[in-house]
């Protein structure tokens, strides 16, 4: 499809997204051609390992789901649209994080929410100076979703609950630093590394080209994030960020005061559940349980219409702010969905 790229070069199954004009958003469609595409080339003996990337965009590897269809669906009150959908993409998901093979993807410019599924699950996670990963759901009413949640659980110290609440942006050193990538190489350089790997199918070829990582100013920050995101509930969060003095705080807390404040609780009470349990099908049913009850029961439709359709940014969100969350609506919105329930 014109979208995106699947096909066999060498010894490597190339998967190009190719929608530079919409920043590589994912659509359902794409979803379900890189799910395909997995099935195919796990057993195919041909296929020594996979390439993953974006370069027919120059801004982004993948800037997030597609979510203009969805908003139109669910605006109309079909809230089926987007469970099929997450219901697909999450399974291809758990199948490109459980790929027998190497996996190996080109991750520059933008890295989000969608974006992060297809980029960050792989064996070889590659960023170069310009990358720029984030999971910012919170923004628009979501939670980190498609495995995020279990990257964040596994991220040093705090860093999950902070990158996952703050919708914070992670340069290409931090990154590394957070567990999101797993080496530096310039972008100059991927072209003759693509071709290497093609020819050969040595992944090893990676670990060869990779440089020294660049400095993070998260593993920098890390004790003081560590401090001030300790806390079990939101509500903890904000009383140690109103208590503390400082940049860091005082621009966690803006951001705080922005996000989704039912989307902000939820997101922590996942990272820590998911913590707990360290699996990728864990972290995606837990995810599903969030997202399919999005729409009518959380802020996901109003901050779709904040961000993306009337770009106002002024989003009129159900709670006040993050002090105004019932733990009982926590619960609900992440409670078992029986036969419903995602099966990966």
């Amino acid at each position: 499809m014109q979208d995106i790229n699947c096909r066999i070069e060498g010894r490597a199954g190339r998967i190009t997204l190719n929608r530079p004009k919409a920043l590589n958003a994912l659509t359902w469609e794409m979803c379900l051609e890189i799910d395909k595409a997995l099935v195919l080339w796990a057993n195919d003996p041909s296929v020594s390992l996979l390439i993953i990337d974006g370069l027919p965009c120059d801004k982004a590897f993948c800037a997030g789901g597609d979510l203009a269809q969805m908003y139109e669906t669910g605006r109309a009150g079909d809230y089926d649209y987007g469970r099929r959908f997450w219901q697909d993409e999450y399974r291809m998901n758990a199948r490109l994080f459980n790929f027998p093979k190497p996996v190996v993807t080109f991750l520059h410019g933008f890295v989000m929410g969608g974006g992060v599924g297809v980029g960050c699950h792989g064996s070889h996670r590659v960023v170069c100076e310009d990358s720029r990963i984030a999971m910012p759901e919170c923004k628009v009413g979501l939670v980190p979703d498609v495995g995020g949640s279990l990257l964040l659980a596994r991220a040093p110290g705090r860093l999950g609950e902070y990158l996952g609440i703050t919708s914070g942006r992670m340069k290409p050193g931090d990154a590394l630093h957070a567990g999101f990538a797993d080496y530096y190489i310039p972008r100059a350089a991927w072209g003759a590394l693509i071709e290497t790997l093609c020819e050969t199918g040595d992944w090893e070829a990676v670990d060869r080209a990779a440089e020294h990582a660049p400095a993070s100013d998260l593993a920098e920050a890390r004790p003081e994030i560590d401090a001030l995101f300790s806390g079990e509930t939101l509500r903890d969060v904000v009383n140690l960020l109103e208590s503390t003095e400082g940049d860091l705080a005082e621009k966690a807390l803006a951001a705080l005061n922005q996000n989704s404040p039912i989307s902000m609780a939820c997101t922590l009470e996942l990272i820590h559940r998911v913590r707990s349990t360290d699996t990728i099908e864990t972290a995606l049913e837990m995810e599903y349980r969030f997202t399919s009850r999005s729409m009518e029961k959380a802020d996901f439709l109003e901050g779709i219409r904040a961000v993306i359709i009337d770009k106002d940014n002024a989003p009129n969100w159900r709670h006040d702010g993050p002090r105004s969350v019932p733990p009982g609506e926590v619960s609900a919105l992440l409670r078992p969905l029986g036969a419903d329930a995602l099966n990966i």
